[in-house]
């Protein structure tokens, strides 16, 4: 975007001239405006420079044509992308810098004595300006990203709190006094096993070969 103020007299020396203030923003095309009337005179020269206009042609030309065609460009950078062969002369800087500031002239060579038009334009180059939405885009952005992170951050404590009681829960059961209680409970079950093993074997030394028929036999009369 380019913001633009002019001023424009004609002399009495028929010389018309004109001041313009453009401002422009670095990284950004600026288009320094120059133009004439085709019809009146046809297709003429022109030229630009870095610099006021002079008495004659343009001081430390950048850009200069001969009637339809650019016969010197001192950089790439400058540009004649409007209708030229309409009169639209229009100077475009590509990628302006904060260099780039400063007046430029241009020059259209009308015939005749004194019939030149000369066209200032002083170019101002400043930083371009943020727009709104991104800023509030970016703190939009920001305020999801810290409440994931807060998110995130609550469901690892509530992760952390389970393991940790699980981990006290396994810790309490193995101190002394509890390890103490369960050498009691086993020796206990052990000490009941083994006396359930000697007493059966007590019991069977103590039965009779006698008694053993006697048992087997009346085992095969309920089974008749």
């Amino acid at each position: 975007m380019t913001e633009m103020k002019a001023g424009c007299e004609e002399r009495l020396d028929r010389v018309s001239s004109c001041t313009l203030t453009v401002t422009g923003y670095i990284g950004q095309d600026v288009t320094l405006p120059c133009s004439y009337d085709v019809r009146a005179n046809g297709v003429l020269s022109v030229c630009w420079g870095h610099g006021p206009v002079p008495t004659s042609k343009c001081s430390n030309t950048i850009l200069s044509t001969d009637y339809k065609n650019v016969t010197f460009r001192e950089s790439p950078r400058y540009q004649l992308l409007s209708q030229v062969m309409q009169g639209d002369v229009s100077l475009t800087i590509i990628k302006a810098q904060k260099t780039d500031s400063g007046t430029y002239g241009c020059r259209v060579e009308i015939p005749g004595w004194f019939n030149d038009q000369k066209n200032n334009v002083h170019l101002t180059i400043e930083e371009a300006p943020v727009e709104e939405l991104d800023i509030q885009s970016s703190t939009q952005a920001v305020t999801v990203t810290v409440s994931k992170c807060s998110e995130i951050a609550k469901i690892q404590s509530a992760t952390s709190q389970v393991n940790f009681s699980r981990h006290e829960i396994f810790k309490a059961f193995f101190e002394a006094k509890n390890i103490g209680r369960i050498a009691v409970i086993f020796f206990l079950t052990l000490i009941l096993i083994l006396i359930l093993i000697f007493g059966r074997k007590v019991l069977m030394r103590r039965t009779t070969p006698q008694q053993l028929n006697t048992i087997t036999a009346e085992n095969i009369y309920d089974t008749l």
